[in-house]
């Protein structure tokens, strides 16, 4: 045995010494990025459509290409006219199909989960599409300021809760979702992270400097974007935006109602993010069912509002609102959202438009009851955190 084992090892020996080194080369930057002269190389068996283009060429139709007697969209999609979740399809053949701008959202905090927005710059007018792709963590590949080039040949344009997107046709059958009966159907869903990966070119290196903002005050984001809320399918064109809303401050209110502030003397479940629906934070829990109400900001009039919305899955969804008093500003994506027909119960109001922030560093010290923690975990509420003054 003894003898056997120093053979093994002399074998091992003779075969490091002639097996030759296998430290992979560093990958060229000419090997990941293109050039930005080379993209008309690239395209040159298509057309690179305009964003806005590329949605009214290709979904001409409120009911798309994908409906169907037999397999319809989910029941909830339709009203008045109107399609709130519909799908064309893409020819896999033929002339290329192709979109380009830049990457202006990333998926660190979590409200962009498996979606992204690309923004692109045309006669310095900005134009806007999300997409929703099966992917974790995106934005480790897809930076964000990234200018990417998608094929879009084989994939879909659709609408999901009236929102304009890339995607593919998903088709759900959750008998256990909550409206189960409204909800199955098809329905705008997720690329797969291959066939997307294998679709985008990335166009040069990512430069966030080139994102373009729309800065205003709020009664200039009411008379620009919010007013025209009753315009279902006019709105669409304006989903996806990137505004900077400032002189702004958090009221504690959502829709319908004010948050609570954590007093455990009193009820040690009201306040509690972990529990209470409408506590004082970002995005408290829903219990799965839903998601959060979001959160209205003011101008100093009380006069102009717009809600924020965030996910209860991002990182600062515990976090404390910034106390009323603290005038600031929110950058985020401006978002029409309409999951279901109209009613008296849920009525087309200016609520249907919110800002989902990409990140909130810039208010992340307001954010903070003092002698907390600074630092962005996913989890930061914690029962006895002293309260923001008012």
């Amino acid at each position: 045995m003894k003898k056997l084992s120093i053979i093994s090892l002399a074998s091992l020996a003779l075969v490091a010494f002639l097996t030759p080194a296998c430290t992979p080369n560093a990958p060229s930057e000419d090997k990941v990025f293109v050039s930005p002269d080379k993209v008309a190389d690239i395209t040159k068996d298509g057309t690179v459509y305009n964003l806005n283009d590329f949605v009214a060429i290709f979904s001409p139709t409120e009911e798309g290409n994908f409906l169907s007697d037999t397999t319809p969209y989910r029941t909830r999609s339709y009203y008045d006219g109107y399609y709130f979740f519909s799908i064309d399809t893409l020819p896999k053949d033929g002339p290329g199909i192709y979109i380009r701008g830049r990457v202006v959202t990333d998926d660190y905090g979590g409200n962009f989960y498996k979606s992204m927005v690309l923004q692109q710059i045309v006669d310095g007018n900005q134009q806007c599409l999300r997409i929703s792709v099966d992917m974790g963590s995106a934005s480790g590949l897809f930076h964000k300021g990234q200018e990417i080039l998608i094929r879009c040949n084989g994939l879909a344009i659709g609408r999901y809760a009236n929102q304009p997107q890339l995607c593919v046709p998903s088709y759900n059958n959750n008998l256990y979702a909550s409206s189960a009966n409204q909800k199955v159907g098809w329905a705008p869903g997720r690329i797969p992270a291959p066939r997307f990966r294998d679709a985008v070119t990335l166009i040069g290196k990512a430069d966030e400097s080139k994102i373009m903002y729309e800065e205003m005050d709020l009664p200039t984001l009411q008379q620009k974007y919010l007013k025209n809320y009753e315009d279902i399918a006019g709105v669409r064109v304006d989903d996806g935006r990137l505004v900077k809303i400032t002189g702004v401050h958090f009221t504690g209110k959502y829709d319908g109602g004010t948050c609570n502030r954590y007093d455990p003397d009193k009820d040690p479940s009201k306040g509690n993010p972990q529990l209470d629906g409408d506590s004082y934070v970002f995005g408290p829990t829903t219990g799965n069912v839903g998601y959060p109400q979001s959160r209205y900001v003011a101008d100093s009039s009380e006069k102009y509002t717009v809600l924020v919305s965030c996910s209860e899955y991002a990182k600062y969804a515990y976090f404390y609102l910034p106390a009323a008093k603290y005038v600031g500003s929110i950058t985020g994506v401006l978002g029409y959202y309409v999951d279901q027909p109209p009613s008296d119960n849920y009525p087309l109001t200016e609520a249907k438009w919110s800002i989902t922030p990409n990140g909130i560093e810039d208010i992340l010290p307001e954010c903070q009851a003092e002698g907390a923690n600074p630092q962005w975990y996913p989890t930061e509420w914690a029962i006895g955190m002293p309260q923001p003054e008012d």
